[in-house]
This record gives structure tokens, C-alpha cells and sequence, in this order.
């Protein structure tokens, strides 16, 4: 039986009861699919981090590195300043994991209540490809004279060839896979006129290698209005680090919201991490009101990043059915318990 070594990092807040979740369906997945799942769950996140003042250790990560993939919840707590868990531990995995692909499907689920009340399931899918490295992201900057009249913050945007290339040519791969064969690369050339000129021209160099791949390009925010007027125009876009992390929202919201919301940051050729894209909501801890749907749909990305399509396709399927038949999928709207939800997706999963 083909055995999968996975790391589970369960986080903050409400992720430790969504990742029950998620878990309890990928039980369900393997047995039904005749596979096993080797996991070993990792304590990091803002309850380590108070108990002991550590984040994330580089013996930590080696010991990543010896995994097929990571399994993540949330990280995140109002306890500390914005950005100490997200910076040392999320984006320190990324950037060391040589993550360099954010993947963020936007579908939206028959039955299930957009945000745009004039859209339906045949209008909303479609899939960011987010560039996970570089960028604003990088950290790249600094401050001079804080705290002085004369105060100067600067932030940089690093985009280099490589980088640039390898996610525009990574989209390029998802777009000839899919019906529609069109990926939309979405900036803002007409200002950021140095770092978008990179990527116009890698992104018409390459396009000249994918014939049957029809290829267009939007200002950011053109791609904003668009997403909320005429959805349907998007099949596959490709963007810089910043703005895939706003538009991917604005994707999540259309599609019924966060709680059904699930990403994927992907080494090609190394380890990669899935999880869900809202956040901790620590203030409905231990309520049993948390949507799992966003981190079971992680699991399904990640069955399927493993070679284990038929699983991440019936998960997927039961998944759509749950949605449909929910109330509503926020926080607390849902009708049933978190757990009930799981259990649901996990029945439907194995057949019964």
C-alpha cells in the first residue's frame, strides 16, 4: 500500500478544530482508495510561540523537508503584533520550501449564495496562480530615522527572470489543462513600469510556446471590477505576489466566502503545504460554528498534488454536494456543527 508522510500543523484559534476536520475525511479518502497517511502533527503557531518565545526553528524545518507535504490549518492570534507568526513562520516555510506558487481555485458550488447576487455556479471558476516568493513579499527595505519628522519606510518589490518565468510558465501548464485554454496575466505595467515590463515580456515570451493557450492581460484593478461584474471572463490568471494576495479575497468572497476557500503554496520538486485561505477566528474557539469546507478542500488539493486524483476528485464532489445543502457558509450560519460537516463530507466520501 502506498503510504504518504505528511506534517500536520494544526495552528491557531479555530484551526485545530477544522484540521480535525480535514483530517477525518483524508482517513476516510484512504481507506476508501486503498492508501495511508503517515502524519505527524507539529506545534507552531502563537501558543508555542507564548509558552516559549519560538516560532519556527531551522531543525524544524529540515525535519519539513523530510515530508511530502504539509497539512496547515491557520496561524495567526491578536495576542502579537500583526505579522510575527506570519512572517517567522508562514512565509519563513514558503521562502525556504521554495514554495514559489500560490494556487487559488475560484469555483463557486450549485446551490450555494455568492456575494454577487446576479452570478451563478456557471459564471464563477477559475484559478489564481499567484507568484509565492518574491515580490513586496520578499523584504526587501527598511527604516530610516524611525520614529522621527523624517521618517522614510521603503519597501521593494524584487522580481526576478527566474522567479517571473517559472510562475508564468506554471500557469501556462494549468491553462492547457483546462476547457477554456485562457490565462489572463493581471498587473500593472502602465505604473509599475519596471517590474511589470519583467513580466509582460516573459509572459509574451513564453505564451509563444503554448499555441493552443489563449492568452490576454488586465491592469489590477480592471481585474477587480471585473471579478465583480463578469467573473466569467476569468478561466486561469497569473500575477505578482501582492496583487494574487488581494484578488485571491475577492475570488474567495464571490465563491460563497472563506469558509469554502482553499490554497496551495507548490514546490513542483519539492515539499508542498495546503491550506485553507481564511484565518484563525479566535473569538469563535471551542463553539463548533467554524466552516471546515475551506481545510477539507486543502486536503483534497493536496490528495491530488500526490498523484491521488480519484480521492481529491470524490472529495471534491462530496464537498460540493455538503455546500449545496448548507444554509449558508459563514461563520456560524451554517445550521449544523463543524464536526457534523465533517462528517458528512467523510460519509460521502467512503460511499455510505
Amino acid at each position: 500500500m502506498k503510504t504518504y508522510k505528511i506534517a500536520v500543523l494544526p495552528g491557531d484559534g479555530t484551526g485545530p478544530e477544522v484540521m480535525r476536520e480535514g483530517l477525518k475525511v483524508l482517513k476516510a479518502a484512504s481507506k476508501k482508495f486503498g492508501f495511508a497517511l503517515k502524519t505527524k502533527e507539529f506545534d507552531l503557531g502563537g501558543v508555542r510561540y507564548k509558552r516559549t518565545g519560538e516560532t519556527l526553528s531551522d531543525k524544524t524545518i529540515e525535519e519539513l523537508k523530510t515530508f511530502q507535504a504539509i497539512y496547515l490549518s491557520a496561524l495567526g492570534s491578536p495576542e502579537f503584533p500583526p505579522g510575527i507568526l506570519e512572517r517567522d513562520i508562514l512565509l519563513k516555510m514558503r521562502f525556504v520550501l521554495d514554495q514559489y506558487i500560490n494556487l487559488r481555485p475560484c469555483k463557486l458550488f450549485p446551490g450555494v449564495k455568492s456575494a454577487l447576487s446576479r452570478k451563478g455556479a456557471e459564471h464563477i471558476d477559475f484559478v489564481v496562480v499567484r507568484e509565492n516568493t518574491e515580490g513586496l513579499y520578499a523584504g526587501s527595505g527598511g527604516i530610516l530615522k524611525k520614529g522621527t519628522p523624517d521618517e522614510v519606510a521603503i519597501q521593494t518589490s524584487v522580481n526576478t527572470r527566474k522567479g517571473v518565468e517559472r510562475c508564468i510558465r506554471y500557469a501556462f501548464e494549468v491553462a492547457k489543462t483546462r476547457k477554456r485554454k485562457q490565462l489572463h496575466l493581471v498587473g500593472k505595467n502602465n505604473v509599475l513600469t519596471y517590474a511589470f515590463d519583467l513580466w509582460t515580456r516573459a509572459f509574451n515570451d513564453i505564451a509563444k510556446e503554448y499555441q493552443t493557450v489563449k492568452t490576454a492581460y488586465h491592469h489590477v484593478d480592471a481585474c477587480c471590477m471585473y471579478m465583480i461584474d463578469q467573473p466569467e471572463v476569468y478561466d486561469v490568471i497569473v500575477t505578482d505576489n501582492m496583487f494574487g494576495d488581494i484578488i485571491t479575497d475577492v475570488g474567495g468572497i464571490i465563491q460563497g466566502g472563506l469558509g469554502v476557500a482553499a490554497s496551495g503554496n507548490i514546490n513542483p520538486n519539492g515539499v508542498s503545504m495546503f491550506e485553507p485561505v481564511g484565518g484563525t477566528a479566535p473569538q469563535f474557539t471551542g463553539l463548533n460554528v467554524i466552516n471546515p469546507l475551506a481545510c477539507i478542500r486543502a486536503g483534497a488539493m493536496m490528495l491530488d498534488h500526490l498523484g491521488e486524483k480519484k480521492a481529491a476528485t470524490a472529495i471534491d464532489a462530496a464537498v460540493e454536494k455538503v455546500a449545496g445543502e448548507l444554509p449558508g457558509l459563514g461563520v456560524n450560519q451554517m445550521g449544523i456543527g463543524t464536526d457534523a460537516v465533517g462528517t458528512k463530507v467523510a460519509k460521502l466520501v467512503a460511499g455510505k
